[in-house]
């Protein structure tokens, strides 16, 4: 990270459809959790950090690096960004079962157990991930997120599946909105913080 700078600063619009927003956030913070109603904007933001979503104009800059310029052309791809993102729809690759799917993050065999059996998905290892539950699915993704060693970790509803007491336990080994050290809330087109 850049001497002084902060760890995300965000200067951007968008449009969603028929409604805009307008994201200005700067942050000291390494967890900072964006709140707001359906369909006001959080999963986009989220894409957009990603580097997945390309129509934001403005700026983000992560760890002092520019990741995103629209005024000077500047814009890294998602596979430069060091970021794991786990979308609300777990994405895991249907082929491989939930071990090669945790596997794919890179990380050696002895991490991969071990991150399953945090995330209690140790006895689904050989299961592919249409025979796993929405909850299943949504810890197999956060695992392969985490082994992953990102940068930036972002979490859009990963707790969302999961029933109260399994979403205490594994939100006990992940800094997640309700431990963010900053809120923000996206609001009538509009990124402002709590």
């Amino acid at each position: 990270m850049a001497d002084g700078a902060p760890w995300i600063e965000l200067h951007l619009r968008l449009s969603l459809g028929t409604l805009g927003l307008e994201a200005d956030l700067v942050s000291e913070r390494h967890a900072v959790a964006v709140v707001g109603p359906s369909g006001s904007g959080k999963s986009t933001l989220l894409r957009v950090l990603a580097g997945v979503e390309r129509s934001a104009s403005g700026k983000v800059q992560v760890l002092g690096e520019v990741w995103q310029d629209s005024t000077s052309g500047v814009f890294r791809p998602p596979w430069a960004r060091g970021v794991g993102w786990v979308p609300q729809d777990a994405l895991l690759f249907p082929h491989l079962n939930v071990s090669e799917n945790l596997a794919y993050s890179g990380a050696p065999r002895a991490r991969v157990r071990e991150m399953a059996r945090l995330l209690s998905v140790d006895a689904l290892l050989d299961r592919r991930p249409r025979r796993l539950s929405g909850g299943e699915q949504q810890r197999v993704a956060l695992g392969r997120a985490l082994l992953a060693e990102p940068r930036l970790l972002l979490l859009d509803e990963p707790f969302s599946a999961l029933d109260r007491p399994l979403r205490a336990q594994v939100a006990d080994r992940v800094r997640t909105e309700a431990l963010a050290d900053e809120q923000w809330l996206v609001e009538d087109g509009r990124l402002q913080p709590l």
